[in-house]
This record gives C-alpha cells, structure tokens and sequence, in this order.
C-alpha cells in the first residue's frame, strides 16, 4: 500500500556533469516543495571533474556506480527511500510544481508516467519531434521525457535491463506499457539539444530513428549499442 502522503526520490544518473549539475539541482528546488521530495540521489558513473563536489554542496545524496545509465539508476532505486521514484536527466528541466503533478496522477491510480517534452532549441523538426510528445504511444518515449513510477512497481518489474548502454528507457517503458497504465503529464519539461548542437540533428535524428527501427525488428543491446556507437559517438 502506498501512504497517502507519499514522498518521491529524484534520481539522476550523473557522468561529468559539472556544467550543468548545479543548475538542474537548483531548478529542481525551485520547482517542487520540500514536503514531497524526500531527497535527490545523484548516481556518479565516474566523474573526473566537479560534479560530484557540486551535487554533494548542493544537498544531494551522491552513489558512486559504475558506469552505464541502466546500472546507475537500478542501484539510485535500490538506495532510495520514497514510495514514488522520479528518473530526471543531467540536462532535463523539470516543469513547476512538477512533484506534485506526480503525485496527483499517482493518487489518480497511474503508477507511472512521464511528462511531455520540449527542446531548448527553435529547430523546427527537433519541435515537430519534441510535439510528438504528447501521443500516448511507446513511439513517442524516451528518457528525455522524465520518468515516475511507484517503487513497488519498479521492483516488481525489476527495473531497467542493464544489459542496455542505449535506449534502457525506451525498453523499460516498453515493458510499463504492457503493465501498467502508463499517464502523460501535459506539462513540459525542457531538455537540452547539446547532442543535437555536436553532432548534427540531422544525422542524430536519423540515426536514432534507424535505433527504434532496429529494435522494432528485433535488434539486442549490443547491436544497438554498437550502431549507436559507429554512427554517433564517432
């Protein structure tokens, strides 16, 4: 039984993140009420820079992970205390009052959700992509979105599959959509386009469009992890 004040613990996957760490941090409490957040665990893959000196200053509960996304927010969950757990991005900015729009859809009967998306960006396809958002449909998820879910039901699923480098929160969700009720939030959170600025969004947006086609037809983790690898790291 979740209480019926239940309390939510952000988890943030973090791997050299200086640039950026404090300022989520700050806009997560500037966003959301202290009553409702019962802390934010930020998971260090192996930072060589400051991040985990900003997190720690900046009041967050810091787990030292090995690297990998999957493995740093299974073990965040696994050290977390709150019924409701909220997966957030380095560089994803939540919207106001973003806790306690979880806990009314919680309270609502949705045991997990994201938000809808947009990019800090005026590109226009990267809007038409981020607009997509708001289609309730595992098509139109992904990470940058945001994720909350009941702790009991993330146990119950076993979490994320850390056999993925890539693309373990579309898999995960996946699994949720066959489970569960899954609630997009109408609001927006704001999430950066910095790999889009690197790389390209061309080719980004290609090459991730060719990832979910790949996995549509059947591709494991370790050939997406290398497509994804040859086409977008290099």
């Amino acid at each position: 039984m979740i209480p019926n004040n239940p309390s939510i613990s952000i988890v943030i996957p973090v791997l050299n993140e200086e640039k950026l760490i404090g300022k989520i941090l700050k806009h997560v409490a500037s966003t959301s009420s202290k009553d409702n957040i019962k802390e934010v665990i930020c998971v260090d893959g192996g930072s060589r820079d400051k991040t985990i000196f900003i997190a720690e200053q900046l009041g967050a509960k810091v787990i030292r992970s090995k690297k990998g996304r999957a493995r740093q927010m299974n073990l965040g969950a696994k050290h977390a205390s709150g019924e409701v757990l909220y997966f957030l991005h380095a560089d994803t900015f939540t919207p106001s009052n973003f806790d306690q729009l979880i806990l009314n859809a919680i309270g609502e009967g949705h045991e997990s959700g994201c938000f809808r998306m947009r990019f800090d960006t005026k590109n226009p396809i990267l809007r038409l992509f981020a607009w997509l958002s708001r289609i309730n449909h595992t098509l139109c998820r992904g990470g940058d979105q945001s994720l909350f879910i009941k702790r009991n039901l993330f146990q119950k699923t076993k979490g994320f599959n850390e056999d993925y480098m890539i693309y373990e929160d579309t898999e995960f969700i996946q699994r949720l959509y066959k489970q569960t009720k899954f609630k997009v939030l109408p609001n927006h959170v704001i999430t950066s386009a910095r790999k889009y600025r690197e790389k390209g969004w061309i080719r980004v947006q290609f090459h991730f469009g060719m990832i979910h086609l790949k996995n549509y037809l059947g591709a494991g983790p370790n050939e997406l992890y290398r497509y994804y690898a040859k086409k977008i790291l290099n």
